[in-house]
């Protein structure tokens, strides 16, 4: 199984024991929820599925979404990605990374405040590796 590693200036601070992880956050002006699901694949990250529980103010849902239960729902059509840098801040709600059916915010998993800080989500080689670099292994 592939793991997902959560680094922070550098630093390995977490690994997920996933091939598949969602990306949630609160969209700081709309207020609305809006996520994003990752799968490994080889060395990169896909995005498959995006879903927003509502549009407005640069959050549009993508052309052929479909609305599903109040989400608007559709699977993005783009390049696999080596990493996925997110941002940890004060000023805007945490993101929360979800797997195995929980969700935990960044920032938590990073193991850092809400200080202005960059992780970097990727791919890593598995759980040893991590666990040999220093960090935690996140078990659900």
């Amino acid at each position: 199984m592939n793991a997902v590693c959560i680094l922070l200036a550098g630093s390995l601070r977490a690994t997920l024991p996933a091939q598949e992880f969602t990306v949630a956050w609160m969209h700081s002006v709309e207020k609305t929820r809006w996520e994003e699901r990752y799968h490994v694949e080889g060395h990169s990250l896909v995005l498959d599925r995006a879903r927003v529980e509502g549009s407005g103010a640069g959050m549009d849902p993508a052309a052929g979404a479909k609305l599903e239960g109040g989400w608007w729902t559709w699977r993005p059509r783009g390049a696999p990605l080596p990493e996925l840098k997110l941002t940890i801040s004060p000023y805007t709600s945490d993101y929360d990374i979800c797997f195995a059916g929980r969700c935990t915010a960044l920032h938590v998993l990073a193991q850092t405040s809400r200080a202005p800080a960059l992780a970097v989500i990727r791919p890593c080689d598995g759980a040893r590796r991590a666990q040999s670099a220093g960090g935690e292994q996140v078990r659900r």
